[in-house]
């Protein structure tokens, strides 16, 4: 009997649709794509609840016929080529036809469009590859695609969406890379009704500005450069523009973007020993070659693409990145050009007979601690004052800056040490950054940074689950500047970011004020921005893992440093605190905090 057969277009367009369709944000970034290569100078996209709701993308392009829009859900059914030859003179964002028929095999789609040559336009509804209905309408002409109920006829896709948060950042990141590379087409982004994005038409740096804020606009400089095998163009940050993590980086090819981790690495081989070793900088660059040179066809999402002469366009990137940087650092820090100055006359010997060297005038026969002299009187009593002071008694320790223990055991210490033990009261501190003190089993040794993060960590995850975080009012409120994009983030965990203790109010167009931190934070503008940042890059999307990247770049922005030395009680109670956390051994990120050096290794060291 015969097994092998042919599978239904529905079911094979619900495979392809795994490849193409992954998340909101893929059908975010197909429809823009389409937009752009019907010609579109305006484009609008409009979401709910993160893409699960529904997803509109409408665009002002050239539309299409009540044929074509019939076609346009066919599988390989594409206007972008004609022949296999035509892969090698790609113009337009899409080509393999298999966007469209994927978007419907997984959702409800609603498809109006008219044609410039046409009076009346077409709407064409779908439902899991299957029309629905199809009539004539009145429409402007373009295209107007809505799609609803993402995933509704594939359970356990839908299910494994993250967050709203976090799908809307992936929705904005997607947008952004469209909207960055296409500055001549207005853009805008609309999230439940709340506009986030408006990008009006206009210049590379224009747009970057719009995007991410001026401050980083006026940290860019320019990149150009012209070959027979590619043309360079964009922009890359100053080396005071370098960051520890979240900086923007941007290539694209072609009007394309791509990730392509050569290429990144000739960028930050230009800025080596410019800036400190693991900081990025940010970077938008251009690449403009043969279409016959490259092969974008590798993967569904096109983000992958290999280069027939890579090597060599990796040495032309690097060398127009460090000439930008030479253009930049080449400003001579004295100007030599004095045509129209005032003659300043030079030195010459013997010029100068009436200037005398002056003279230090003192009384030589003047002696402070004499007995006759006036200083001298008010320190007959000293002996009498030391004397008293002496005998007073000593004062007290100046408080930690640790919060003192309650006891320097747990229960949860037992997991630790298998023989019941108390800690040393002698502590001592090596090179600034680990303390040692004995116990029964040996010696045990414990960083105290990670220590710290560990006992802040869990304390600022109860103030969140307790609702119990103190805020302290600033003097000066402080003034939070964020893109877009961030400000949008930042909205959305404003709630979680005040459980902490942080009193921020929103001030609209990506400007937030913050009016409050908790209890002795400093700089929290930097800390609210590396929230950000934290949480525009975890892959958990539920509410502990947002407390948990929140509540652990509080921790760190707050804790010891490497290399502070400790007093004797800051140290005991460090130790103290540690081992009243839950978890003593690990910190938040998963690095060891303490290890025990057992006796008996001790004592094979010396035989």
């Amino acid at each position: 009997m015969d097994i092998i057969h042919l599978l239904p277009d529905s079911v094979a367009n619900q495979i392809a649709a795994g490849e193409v369709v992954q998340r909101p944000a893929s059908v975010i970034k197909e429809l823009m794509e389409n937009a752009v290569d019907a010609g579109a100078s305006v484009i609008d996209v409009l979401v709910r609840d993160a893409g699960r709701t529904s997803i509109q993308v409408i665009d002002d392009g050239k539309g299409m016929t009540e044929t074509d829009a019939r076609m346009a859900f066919e599988r390989h059914a594409t206007s972008k080529i004609a022949k296999a030859e035509d892969l090698f003179t790609l113009q337009t964002m899409g080509f393999r036809g298999e966007a469209l028929p994927s978007i419907a095999a997984v959702s409800q789609v609603k498809l109006t469009t008219r044609t410039a040559e046409q009076e009346l336009g077409v709407q064409l509804c779908l439902e899991g590859s299957r029309v629905v209905s199809q009539e004539v309408c009145s429409c402007p002409v373009g295209a107007n695609f809505e799609v609803s109920n993402l995933f509704f006829n594939v359970p356990a896709r839908r299910k494994f969406l993250k967050s709203n948060q976090t799908e809307l950042n992936n929705i904005i990141q997607d947008f952004e890379r469209i909207a960055l590379v296409n500055p001549s087409v207005a853009f805008t982004l609309s999230s439940n009704g709340n506009s986030l994005m408006q990008l009006p038409a206009g210049g590379t740096l224009q747009r970057i500005v719009g995007i991410f804020g001026k401050r980083l606009g006026e940290q860019l400089l320019p990149v150009q450069v012209e070959t027979s095998l590619v043309k360079i163009s964009g922009f890359v940050g100053k080396p005071e523009a370098a960051r520890k993590k979240g900086a923007s980086q941007y290539l694209f090819v072609n009007g394309r973007f791509m990730r392509h981790p050569r290429f990144h690495y000739a960028v930050m081989e230009a800025f080596n020993h410019l800036i400190p070793e693991g900081d990025q900088v940010p970077y938008f660059i251009s690449f403009q070659v043969d279409p016959a040179n490259i092969d974008v066809n590798i993967h569904p999402t096109k983000t992958e693409i290999k280069f027939e002469n890579e090597q060599e366009i990796w040495s032309i990137t690097l060398a127009a990145v460090r000439d930008a940087l030479g253009k930049f650092n080449a400003v001579p820090t004295i100007e030599f050009d004095v045509e129209g100055r005032p003659d300043i006359p030079t030195y010459q010997a013997g010029n100068l007979t009436d200037v005398k060297v002056p003279r230090v005038q003192y009384d030589t026969g003047f002696n402070p601690f004499s007995s006759h002299s006036e200083i001298r009187k008010p320190m007959r009593q000293w002996e009498k004052l030391y004397e008293q002071a002496a005998a007073s008694p000593s004062p007290p320790s100046p408080p930690s800056s640790l919060s003192p223990p309650s006891s320097l055991s747990s229960p949860n210490t037992q997991n630790l040490f298998p023989v019941s033990q108390e800690v040393s009261s002698q502590h001592f501190q090596y090179k600034g950054q680990y303390i040692l003190t004995a116990v029964q089993s040996g010696l045990m040794m414990v960083d105290q940074r990670r220590a710290h993060i560990r006992i802040l960590y869990e304390r600022y995850m109860r103030q969140m689950q307790e609702h119990t975080a103190a805020t302290q009012g600033l003097l000066f409120p402080e003034l939070l500047e964020l893109s877009p994009s961030d400000a949008a983030l930042l909205t959305g965990i404003l709630d979680d970011v005040k459980a902490l203790g942080f009193d921020i109010t929103p001030l609209g167009g990506g400007s937030f004020s913050i009016v409050g931190t908790p209890s002795g934070q400093s700089n929290p503008v930097a800390v609210v921005q590396q929230m950000v940042e934290s949480v525009k890059q975890q892959d958990g999307g539920h509410a502990d893992a947002l407390h948990h990247q929140l509540a652990l770049v509080l921790a760190r922005s707050n804790a010891i440093e490497v290399g502070e030395v400790l007093t004797p009680v800051q140290m005991e109670t460090l130790i103290g605190d540690l081992f009243q956390c839950e978890i003593q051994n690990l910190s938040p990120s998963g690095k060891t905090i303490l290890t025990i050096l057992q006796q008996e290794q001790i004592d094979k060291m010396f035989n």
